[in-house]
């Protein structure tokens, strides 16, 4: 029901929420994509009739989107916070309160709430005291056991009055699909699709779920999320390498810790962490939700001021002001693993809302979309050195500057170094040589199939809606920034790839296969 990502404008898979009627809307699509880009201003303006932009006193902003083809609606809560809001300790807090999200409140999920309060409250402070004494370098092994099975008594008492997974059954039962969540280094995200007579279900969920959430079975989920990074992370070598790859790049901005957070934080962040956390960045004016389908915001506003205006308003939440300072030498990270060898490098860029993000979406377009492009063409097809090749754009976040990342993974008996070689020649072909009209023309045309084709589902056009309000304040930049597809040049795409692709700047992270420890070296 829950996931981690990292997702970004360019990647976001389609998620289709059901009985949506794609037809009416293809043409739409397709006329928007075949007339040039001075067009879509009055794009805008067409749409904007359809959209209604409602703000609660609280400070909660939700875009209210008429798409009356099936009757079902979709819809997408962003909250501003993310694995770079976390501090020392408690890596990993922004991914915890996601699964927690889905625990319940005092009146979903419990039997009896009154006992079960009182019960959580006797388990969090059974648990404080059980954790003072194992960070206590002095403290007596056997005494810690002893406070380790009390803290264990008091969990299993609590857990007699849940209700396993009471939110969810509630919202399958009466019909909602695509149930999930995730956190990246930027973000939180919720969201679900519901037949359009429940809408007032949901008003009432999604607002009971951030009014008074309840922290139960808080241990017994950071077990579960400790093995979520055992499987993700310490299992497999990619994941290990990529793990040291981000710790390197980042120097001083919290991007350099990973999204799921350090074994150790996920092992002793308490139940008031979380709940400090949820205080903290989970408040009317760090959130946004667009709701797209059959809906009627006449109707619709009310709901969301009787059930959402219950929530308090509350001071902002602190924004980070770390920046991180420029790259002046190159890293390299090397793992040594029995595995099959895997190359990438980084090179620092700025933000996503950088004047320069399309040329950068160029870049990307013409080094990896498809068998056309200039990785698969020269790697994987002529010179046969790997058996994939390709960039992504917006690692590990997007609204701090962060890094463009290239990787391959070689062909049979192909070393790093000849991989390294082959991508430095593309990116030297880049800032040397002009790109060809046919390659401009294709990226352009890809691009805005690739952005409108974002709009074809319901809720993958709320995706996108809160996607750009977060980025850029302004819904609206959806419809804007295909605009600018069309101002990118060639000397543009010169231009950054030598700002970008030098050594200075460069990040190198690979996997070289070493041979498994013979039986007799290994530890016992």
């Amino acid at each position: 029901m829950m996931t981690t990502t990292t997702q970004n404008r360019s990647t976001y898979k389609i998620l289709r929420a059901s009985c949506i009627n794609v037809f009416k809307y293809g043409l739409l699509f397709f006329t928007l994509l075949t007339v040039p880009a001075s067009a879509w201003s009055q794009s805008l303006e067409a749409f904007e009739q359809r959209v209604t932009e409602h703000t609660l006193k609280n400070g909660w902003k939700f875009i209210l989107v008429e798409r009356p083809v099936a009757p079902v609606f979709a819809f997408m809560t962003r909250v501003d916070v993310g694995s770079a809001q976390e501090g020392a300790g408690v890596t990993g807090l922004a991914h915890m309160f996601e699964h927690m999200a889905f625990k319940g409140t005092p009146r979903l999920g419990t039997k009896d709430y009154e006992k079960e309060k009182l019960a959580l409250k006797q388990l969090e402070e059974a648990y404080l005291i059980y954790q003072q004494a194992k960070f206590d370098p002095q403290a007596d092994p056997a005494h810690v056991a002893q406070l380790f099975n009390a803290f264990k008594d008091k969990q299993k008492a609590a857990s007699q009055y849940v209700k396993k997974n009471e939110f969810g059954d509630i919202i399958e039962r009466e019909g909602g699909v695509s149930l999930n969540a995730f956190t990246s280094a930027d973000v939180t995200g919720y969201f679900y699709a519901l037949p359009s007579n429940k809408v007032e279900l949901f008003a009432y969920l999604e607002s009971e779920r951030f009014l008074e959430p309840v922290f139960r079975e808080f241990y017994e989920e950071r077990d579960v999320v400790m093995e979520e990074r055992r499987m993700r992370t310490e299992s497999r070598p990619v994941g290990r390498l990529l793990e040291q790859f981000t710790a390197t790049s980042f120097t001083a901005h919290p991007y350099h810790h990973p999204v799921i957070g350090y074994a150790s934080d996920i092992q002793s962040y308490t139940m008031t962490d979380a709940r400090d956390f949820y205080r903290t960045y989970y408040v009317p004016t760090n959130m946004v939700t667009a709701i797209v389908g059959d809906i009627h915001p006449k109707t619709l506003i009310p709901l969301l001021e009787k059930y959402f205006g219950r929530i308090p308003a509350a001071p902002p939440s602190p924004k980070l002001r770390t920046v991180e300072p420029p790259s002046i030498a190159e890293k390299i990270i090397t793992l040594q693993d029995p595995s099959q060898p895997f190359y990438l490098e980084g090179y620092h860029k700025p933000s996503i809302t950088h004047e320069d993000q399309p040329v950068f979406d160029a870049i990307d377009d013409i080094l990896t979309n498809g068998r056309t492009s200039r990785f698969y063409r020269s790697l994987v097809r002529d010179k046969k050195i790997a058996v994939a090749a390709g960039a992504y754009g917006a690692y590990p976040g997007e609204k701090y500057p962060h890094l463009w990342v290239a990787y391959a993974v070689p062909g049979r008996g192909v070393e790093n170094v000849t991989i390294q070689q082959a991508i430095r020649e593309e990116l030297e072909r880049l800032k040397n040589e002009d790109v060809t009209d046919e390659e401009l023309s294709k990226f352009r045309t890809r691009a805005k199939a690739n952005l409108i084709y974002s709009l074809k589902s319901n809720l993958g056009l709320a995706m996108s809606l809160t996607d750009y309000h977060t980025l850029f304040g302004d819904w609206r930049e959806l419809f804007r920034y295909i605009e600018r597809f069309d101002k990118v040049t060639k000397e543009d795409i010169r231009r950054v790839a030598k700002q970008t692709f030098h050594a200075s700047n460069r990040v190198v992270a690979q996997i070289e296969t070493a041979e498994p420890p013979s039986p007799a070296t290994q530890t016992h």
